[in-house]
């Protein structure tokens, strides 16, 4: 690595400056870190087989062929490792991955100039696809179909339609909701990808490996710990490895076994379950201040002092899946589990129990 030079921010007065400086070059090194833990091929994607098998197949057989695969669609929750995919398609294909968001092509003019930059063969990869613009997307139609698009000069009578031809690509969308996208859109798409939570067996392997790249020493059975308490997702796996890291360089000698990676998870409020402090906040309003139920997503955001589409799109999901949440007409309702893990007796009348 290239040496870097050191910076020193400006410090409140009472901080010890030389404990306290930042320094560049360590952050430098902590993102590049960050992204060899990316895999870089199909083959070291842990997880996901179906998905890997499929993708394997579209990709294998355009080379044979000659020609740009068909644009892929990936869907999936957050984490799952859609954009390492994106990475990993053009990575296979050895061309160029150009990157973008839905929510950033506003007008269809900013998705024309990214269009027309595009060179043969590359790979066009659009997060968020189904928060693209209307305008933007239905200049992509004929993207995708055809590879061109009609360019509008001037405005009004004097207006003209200039035809705009784009070399073959391959576009890659990777959704959070498909069921947002549009069906014309959706249509376009040669293979969608349903991209599932991982199971404990295929994080543990994750943690393994990201504490190899990271130099960690970490037990089998710490390893398992993790994995079990990151929600079906290897982004927070990897979250959650780091922050045990620190807490073994801090408390120990950087080994993490067993008990360093549970003494570290619960000075980070990580649960057994993988609740962090949001989680066990909304399930305790549900019950202890509603009684379990049912309650609307506004009346508990206002109560843990969250915007409703927080509650709704990062807590609801995982306790819903979990066990501990539901979701009726007349709103969310906690179920026996939810009563038995805030070590309370379950009434009656609440629906299902996990454990």
């Amino acid at each position: 690595m290239s040496d870097v030079e050191k910076t020193e921010f400006t410090l409140p007065a009472g901080y010890d400056r030389e404990r306290s400086a930042v320094s560049v070059e360590a952050q430098a090194e902590e993102r590049d870190v960050e992204k060899t833990l990316r895999p870089k091929s199909i083959d070291e994607f842990i997880g996901q087989p179906k998905v890997r098998e499929q993708l394997n197949l579209v990709l294998a057989g355009a080379k044979r062929r000659g020609v740009t695969p068909d644009h892929i669609l990936l869907s999936g929750p957050p984490g799952l490792g859609k954009t390492t995919m994106a990475m990993i398609i053009a990575q296979e294909l050895g061309t160029s991955l150009r990157m973008t968001s839905g929510p950033a092509l506003e007008r269809a003019g900013d998705l024309a100039a990214m269009l027309s930059n595009l060179m043969e063969g590359d790979v066009l990869f659009i997060d968020e696809i189904h928060r693209i613009a209307r305008p933007a997307e239905e200049m992509l139609y004929m993207a995708m179909e055809d590879f061109r698009i009609d360019v509008i000069v001037g405005k009004g009578p004097g207006a003209t339609s200039i035809p705009l031809e784009i070399p073959p690509f391959t576009l890659v969308g990777a959704t959070t909701r498909a069921g947002m996208l549009t069906g014309p859109l959706r249509d376009r798409f040669g293979f969608t990808a349903q991209m599932e939570f991982y199971d404990v067996a295929d994080l543990t392997k994750v943690v393994a490996r990201a504490a190899r790249i990271l130099g960690v020493r970490i037990d089998s059975d710490a390893a398992v710990e993790i994995a079990s308490r990151s929600r079906g997702t290897p982004r927070i796996a990897n979250r959650l490895l780091r922050r045990v890291r620190d807490w073994a360089d801090v408390n120990g000698d950087g080994h993490v076994d067993l008990a360093a990676a549970r003494a570290a998870l619960a000075v980070f409020d990580v649960d057994e379950l993988g609740l962090d402090r949001l989680d066990r906040a909304v399930l305790d309003s549900l019950i202890r201040g509603h009684g379990g139920g049912p309650v609307g997503v506004n009346t508990l955001a206002i109560a843990v002092g969250e915007e409703p589409g927080t509650v709704e799109e990062v807590c609801e999901p995982y306790l819903v899946r979990a066990g501990l949440m539901a979701r009726t007409g007349r709103g969310r309702v906690a179920t026996a589990s939810a009563w038995q893990h805030l070590g309370m007796t379950p009434p009656p009348e609440a629906p299902g129990q996990l454990f």
